[in-house]
């Protein structure tokens, strides 16, 4: 690995909070801050959105009150790579997480960590030391503590004062009892994480675990604001992520996509019971962030990308690409509220040095080298809508290079002003979108535009090659 790439991935290593230095903003206070971050839901599964088949009002409701972004992305196609990326403000190839976390041998034949380094950059840690934020994470980790890993660091070791989760990571965690409502024995679901320590473990009702989170949060909320401390909450539900199993009312016809519905609907009824409290809070109204966003695309026949071609796993737009909705009276410029930015290209890992900016830290000199996230604070706000300066890059995870029927998926992308590249390793097979023309990605016009296609290349496979490469020995 050449020297100067070594050197990135030591300052990475090192930029812990004391690398931070805390800048007061006069006259703005450091926000509370809620994350949402929702597992496998389409772009287009919000009803703000355009999902006529399923109403999600609580959600419609922040967007009404804040902003709406159509050009939102995460940084992988699938779970545990996506959340790195949002702790660490980083690209997740740099910590060897490029697929899903499972057990350990899986874990090594896809050249993947076992766990997150907690040496990483994390949001939740720098909020913590240098703000004094009151940091809780709720819901699904998937960065280390899952099947059989069960030396992972605690989710506290990345600076998170409180967690519960589920079976994808450790501590005091929340495991599924899978009910249809047939009248047969409902199962407990757990994939060997209630075998694992420490933590206790709680059983509850499939569809209520995202409410067994909110409550969870919701109290943590209540105890920071008796306090007087400004918090950062991980709401992390694992809805709408299979098994499917919404409250007996909302089943539908049995069908994938009306249990799926089901699901999304009382998803979003059981975050309400935060949004409610904080909305209603004459304490929290005007001093809180609430945002919420996709991990990564649909599952295949259940969830919608909108018009956007392909679904979780692939690089194609409804891999990628996430719904964004960001509220928050106290920040969000007057004249931009209930309004949707359709032009601001940005991503997850944006939103770190984003909320450091906007929680009055800011990353020394020698320290924002480590983010490979940008400042778009006046983005969130609504006060300076921009985009992202450098490209968007992307890796397919190791082992997704056929799913879904699809075979010979590409390898990597590159999203640039308004300009999508995918192409294979070696640079062949060359695909290259107008997504201002073309959302769909459905007209190829590299062989049109070869020399713009060769950049895009060139560019491409430079930042591949620079980023670590497998862990297999």
């Amino acid at each position: 690995m050449p020297l100067k790439f070594q050197a990135t991935l030591f300052r990475i290593a090192q930029s812990t909070a004391f690398l931070f230095l805390a800048a007061t903003v006069p006259g703005h206070s450091a926000p509370n801050i809620v994350m949402v971050f929702i597992d496998d839901m389409g772009w287009g599964d919000f009803s703000c959105f355009g999902n006529a088949e399923a109403q999600t009002p609580h959600v419609d409701r922040l967007a009404e009150g804040g902003i709406v972004f159509e050009q939102f992305y995460v940084n992988a196609p699938i779970c545990s790579p996506s959340r790195v990326a949002l702790t660490t403000g980083t690209y997740p190839q740099r910590w060897h997480i490029e697929s899903y976390l499972s057990n350990r041998k899986a874990n090594h034949d896809r050249g993947i960590a076992d766990w997150l380094d907690p040496r990483s950059p994390s949001l939740a840690r720098i909020l913590k030391q240098e703000e004094g934020y009151a940091t809780g994470h709720f819901g699904k980790w998937h960065m280390g503590g899952q099947r059989d890993v069960d030396d992972a660091p605690l989710i506290t070791e990345y600076g998170f004062d409180e967690s519960l989760t589920n079976f994808e990571g450790l501590g005091p965690r929340v495991l599924p009892i899978l009910d249809d409502y047939d009248g047969d024995y409902a199962r407990r679901y757990s994939l060997g994480a209630d075998l694992l320590s420490p933590g206790p473990v709680i059983w509850e009702e499939r569809a209520y675990v995202t409410k067994t989170f909110t409550e969870a949060a919701l109290n943590f909320v209540r105890r920071a604001e008796s306090k007087g401390k400004p918090f950062y909450v991980n709401l992390w539900p694992d809805d709408v992520h299979t098994p499917l199993f919404p409250p007996k009312g909302k089943r539908g016809d049995e069908s994938t996509k009306q249990l799926y519905h089901g699901v999304l609907e009382a998803m979003d009824e059981q975050l309400g019971i935060l949004f409610d409290h904080i909305r209603s809070s004459d304490t929290l109204r005007n001093n809180t962030l609430i945002l919420v966003c996709s991990d990564n695309g649909p599952h295949k026949g259940a969830g919608s990308a909108g018009p956007f071609r392909g679904y979780k796993t692939t690089l194609f737009e409804g891999g990628i690409r996430s719904p964004l909705v960001i509220w928050g009276p106290g920040y969000i410029q007057p004249e931009r509220t209930g309004s949707r930015n359709t032009s601001s290209v940005f991503s997850a890992m944006d939103l770190v040095p984003s909320l450091l900016s906007l929680s009055d830290v800011s990353p020394t000199t020698t320290a924002s080298h480590a983010f490979d996230g940008e400042d778009i604070s006046g983005t969130l706000t609504g006060e300076r809508p921009r985009s992202r300066s450098a490209p968007l890059y992307f890796r397919r995870p190791p082992d997704r290079d056929a799913f879904y029927g699809l075979t010979e998926l590409p390898d990597l992308a590159l999203r640039s002003g308004k300009w999508k590249f995918l192409c294979e390793f070696d640079g062949s097979r060359p695909l290259l979108f107008d997504l201002s023309k073309d959302p769909g990605e459905t007209t190829n016009l590299a062989p049109r535009q070869p020399v713009l296609a060769q950049s895009f290349m060139e560019q491409l496979i430079a930042w591949h090659e620079n980023m670590p490469a497998s862990i297999v020995e």
